[in-house]
């Protein structure tokens, strides 16, 4: 399944840098809403904290 961006939330997808996109659309995540976007942040940064 490929990711997916809501055109709800593209603006403020737009806005985060070029690899953090690319990590999330790697993770075939569909993303409808603002919280969808925020959850998937959240685990980037738990990821990271528990390397």
């Amino acid at each position: 399944m490929a990711s997916y961006v809501s055109p709800e939330i593209r603006d403020k997808f737009e806005t985060l840098s070029v690899d953090l996109k690319n990590c999330i659309l790697e993770r075939n995540v569909q993303l409808r809403n603002i919280h969808d976007l925020i959850r998937v942040l959240e685990d980037i940064v738990k990821e990271g904290e528990a390397e």
